[in-house]
């Protein structure tokens, strides 16, 4: 598995997806969707992906001696690892207004969704649809990267749109909390998206390891 990543970061990667990894910090914006953050970091991912099909690294690969579905373990672990990092850049982003700025107007007066523990999961289920709907379709032609990325920009935006609006249904409201106030709903929303990403992220792996198979590159 360490000379597979190793093969990903050397020579299957574009430098600049480590910039995207950045945007993460987007969190620490007021007044502006948050969740973008996710989505700028899966843009990173997607031209990654459009410079190993035009280098023709799934072909590369596939002639090293190593099995089928450690090319798709290859990918997948790097793409994850990736999210990973950016999510770890929103918590602590969501962290820090949590606490050192829990005061600040210019975050108490955020007409937007707050930074915090729900976002951080949304942030989640957005990786992980990225995983599902982009990373599967990739493997299943070994080329396609246009039409699953839209695909994937409708479901993304739809998804943010949704949760920027949730907080203004009646009785939805804590789903906004400032800081640590509902704190136990905040952890059940974080937790569901973290057990959606898992559950995407494998099932999407599972069946590009299927898909991957049987495609003659």
């Amino acid at each position: 598995m360490r000379n597979i990543l190793r093969k990903e970061v050397r020579l299957g990667t574009l430098t600049i997806v480590y910039f995207f990894v950045l945007f993460g910090l987007m969190f620490l914006l007021p007044g502006y969707p948050v969740l973008c953050g996710a989505f700028f970091l899966t843009l990173g991912l997607y031209q990654n992906f459009r410079y190993a099909r035009e280098c023709n690294d799934l072909v590369f690969s596939a002639l090293l001696p190593i099995a089928k579905q450690d090319v798709v373990k290859g990918k997948f672990a790097f793409s994850c690892i990736l999210e990973m990092c950016c999510f770890a850049l929103m918590s602590v982003s969501a962290l820090v207004r949590m606490t050192v700025f829990s005061d600040a107007s210019v975050y108490r007066g955020n007409a937007l969704m707050n930074a915090n523990l729900f976002a951080l999961g949304m942030a989640l289920v957005l990786f992980g649809i990225f995983n599902l709907v982009f990373i599967g379709s990739f493997f299943k032609t070994g080329y396609k990267t246009g039409r699953p990325f839209i695909t994937y920009i409708v479901i993304c935006f739809v998804m943010i749109g949704v949760s920027e609006a949730l907080h203004h249904f009646p009785g939805m409201e804590p789903l906004n909390s400032f800081g640590f106030d509902h704190l136990g709903l905040q952890i059940i929303t974080l937790t569901a998206g973290a057990v959606c990403y898992m559950g995407l992220t494998i099932l999407s792996y599972r069946e590009s390891c299927r898909k991957f198979e049987r495609l003659d590159l």
